[in-house]
C-alpha cells in the first residue's frame, strides 16, 4: 500500500509538472499532444496522475515543451530530504537566478569556468555559416544553427513554418529551441536567426549567458553575398536595397548591445575566428 501510495503521487507531481509546464507556453492539450506524439486522451491522463508514462515517451514530452527530463521529475511530497526541497527552489527560479547560482557553486568548488556559450549574431549573408564551424573547431566545440533545430522541431523548413503557421508559431518554437540548447548543452558556438533580436526575451538571454559577436558588412557586400549564394529569390525584387538598408536601420541597435563587433568586409574567416579567440582570451584568461 505505501509503494502504491508512492507510486500515485509521483505520477500526480509529473502529471501537475507537465500542466503547469504546457499552461506556461500557452499550448493546448491537442497542440501538445501532436508536438509530443501522444493522444489528446493520454495528455489528460498523463496530467490527472492517472497515466503511467515510459521514461522513453516521457523524453518525447520533454522535448515537446523545450526542457530536459529531469525537470519533469519532481520529488514526491511527503520527500523532504535537502535535495528535494533544492529542486523545488530551482523549479521556481528565474534564469538569473540559476545563473548566480551556479557562478557560485563554481567559485565555492574552486572549479574553472566551464566552456562557454559563443552566439553569432548577424543578418543571413553575415558568415555565421561559415565562421562558426571554423570558430567551433578551434574552440574544440560543436557548432549549432538553431534554425536547423526549430525546423527539426517543426518536422518543416522555415518558409512553410511561416506560410502555414505564422510567425508567433515560429517564435515559440525558437524559444524553446534556445532554452533546451542552455539547458543540455555544457558551451558551443551556435548561430540564432537574424531576427532574434526582436525576441527580447530570447535576446536578453543570449546576452546574459554568451559572448555575443556581431558579424556585420554593408548593404552592397551583403547583396554580394547573396548573389553568390543563388538567393534569386530575395535579390530578384526591385527594391532589394531599400529594403536591405532598411532592416539595417532596424536591427542595427540591437545587433550593436552584442559584446564584440567585427566588420567582415574584407576580412578572412580565419582572420574573425581569431578575434574572437583573443577576446575570449582576455574575458577568460588561463
Amino acid at each position: 500500500m505505501k509503494n502504491q501510495k508512492t507510486r500515485n503521487s509521483l505520477l500526480v507531481g509529473i502529471g501537475t509538472r507537465i500542466r503547469t509546464l504546457r499552461q506556461d507556453k500557452n499550448l493546448t492539450v491537442r497542440e501538445f499532444a501532436i508536438r509530443a506524439q501522444l493522444s489528446p486522451r493520454f495528455i489528460n491522463q498523463i496530467e490527472t496522475g492517472e497515466g503511467n508514462i515510459s521514461i522513453a515517451r516521457l523524453d518525447h514530452v520533454a522535448d515537446a515543451l523545450g526542457c530536459t527530463l529531469p525537470e519533469l521529475l519532481p520529488p514526491t511530497d511527503r520527500d523532504q530530504s535537502l535535495r528535494a526541497r533544492i529542486w523545488r527552489l530551482l523549479s521556481d527560479s528565474s534564469d538569473s537566478d540559476l545563473l548566480a547560482l551556479h557562478a557560485w557553486l563554481e567559485r565555492r568548488q574552486k572549479r574553472q569556468p566551464g566552456r562557454q556559450f559563443v552566439a553569432l549574431i548577424g543578418l543571413r549573408g553575415a558568415g555565421k555559416s561559415t565562421v562558426g564551424p571554423l570558430l567551433a573547431k578551434r574552440l574544440k566545440t560543436e557548432f549549432i544553427e538553431l534554425d536547423h533545430r526549430v525546423e527539426t522541431a517543426a518536422g518543416m523548413p522555415l518558409s512553410e513554418i511561416f506560410h502555414l503557421h505564422g510567425e508567433a508559431y515560429f517564435r515559440r518554437l525558437e524559444s524553446e529551441a534556445l532554452n533546451k540548447l542552455f539547458a543540455t548543452s555544457a558551451g558551443c558556438v551556435f548561430a540564432p536567426g537574424g531576427s532574434i533580436v526582436n525576441d527580447a526575451k530570447c535576446w536578453e538571454s543570449i546576452k546574459q549567458r554568451c559572448l555575443t559577436v556581431w558579424l556585420h558588412a554593408t548593404p552592397q557586400e551583403f547583396m554580394r553575398r547573396m548573389l553568390k549564394a543563388g538567393e534569386t529569390r530575395l535579390t530578384q525584387s526591385p527594391t532589394v536595397m531599400t529594403d536591405l538598408k532598411a532592416l539595417l536601420a532596424r536591427r542595427e541597435p540591437l545587433y550593436a548591445e552584442s559584446q564584440l563587433s567585427i566588420k567582415t568586409t574584407g576580412k578572412k574567416p580565419a582572420e574573425i575566428v581569431t578575434l574572437i579567440t583573443q577576446t575570449l582570451k582576455e574575458n577568460h584568461p588561463a
